[in-house]
């Protein structure tokens, strides 16, 4: 049996949250995250920090949790029935942004790592995560920037893990009651083990770190565009996908609400305002019906 290096996973998340959260410090230039640790009475903790008001980003958090415990949650046995009776760990970084302005895309990634052992068993373990886009006011330039350093991330690992981990994320982050992605996707993998630990650990560094490389020259390119008060209500109006997909669909939210995570933390992705507006129609060959028309189905960038 291989090597599996817990403690190297846990110390390495600690670490991508502090750059990720001084990265988006600088290029924000206004806000500052605050730290909220935590304890989790079945065992764990973990600690959040969020950003609010700031000069772009409107809120946002990166969370950092590690929880243990002796019994399995019904999400993750429902996914993985061997995992019952097994006594689990759970630990990763997770960010949602929120920007104030429209043209600057809503964003979300994670990493994370899962181990469930018993006595006399060899453990069950895999990491999992990747980072998606969701734009209101979606531009060619920055969705086909946002693959093509996916794409590059992907390439050391093999031929056709961009392929499979964008269409992976493509099929999960899609609203089948609406008929329409969340978002322009970018890359997803869960229950990721075939490769062996320490190249499917060097795989959720480079996605860890290719998240700011990815996302910050986007808000660079559009922090200083101007938007209308229209624009700002059909971005809140949007928002409103990103609650229902994070509480209808996200296995993550199930799972930490199932375990006895902290609420706070977990929904610390929900927009700090959204909207919902009965039978709401775009004007057609509008800006915003581009979005419907061109961006929200799974594309070939």
């Amino acid at each position: 049996m291989q090597n599996v290096n817990k403690q190297a996973v846990r110390e390495y998340l600690l670490s991508l949250q502090e750059h990720i959260c001084s990265q988006l410090e600088l290029v924000d230039g206004q806000g500052q995250f605050i730290e909220d640790a935590w304890q989790r009475k079945q065992g764990g903790g973990g600690r959040t920090r969020v950003m609010k008001g700031g000069l772009l980003f409107e809120q946002g958090g990166v969370n950092f949790s590690h929880v243990y415990g002796d019994k399995m949650p019904a999400s993750a046995t429902a996914h993985r029935p061997e995992l019952a009776g097994r006594k689990f760990e759970a630990m990763g970084v997770s960010l949602v942004i929120h920007p104030r302005n429209p043209f600057i895309p809503t964003s979300h990634a994670n990493v994370r790592f899962f181990i469930a052992e018993k006595e006399g068993c060899d453990p069950i373990w895999w990491f999992g995560g990747g980072f998606d886009l969701t734009p209101c006011y979606p531009y060619e330039e920055d969705c086909l920037h946002w693959h093509q350093t996916a794409k590059a991330i992907c390439a050391p690992f093999g031929d056709n893990v961009y392929a499979e981990h964008k269409a992976w994320c493509d099929e999960y982050f899609y609203l089948p009651h609406r008929q329409e992605t969340r978002g322009v996707g970018g890359l997803f993998f869960d229950d990721l083990n075939q490769w062996g630990f320490e190249k499917s650990f060097a795989y959720i560094k480079a996605v860890g770190e290719g998240f700011t490389k990815a996302y910050l020259p986007i808000v660079e390119k559009r922090k200083q565009t101007t938007y209308s008060e229209q624009q700002r209500q059909f971005q809140l109006y949007r928002r409103g996908r990103y609650v229902e997909f994070n509480l209808v669909y996200d296995r993550g939210t199930l799972f930490g609400l199932q375990s006895g995570g902290r609420t706070e933390s977990i929904l610390m992705s929900m927009p700090p305002l959204a909207r919902w507006e009965y039978n709401y129609q775009v004007e057609p060959d509008s800006h915003e019906d581009k979005l419907y028309q061109e961006f929200l189905h799974p594309r070939d960038w």
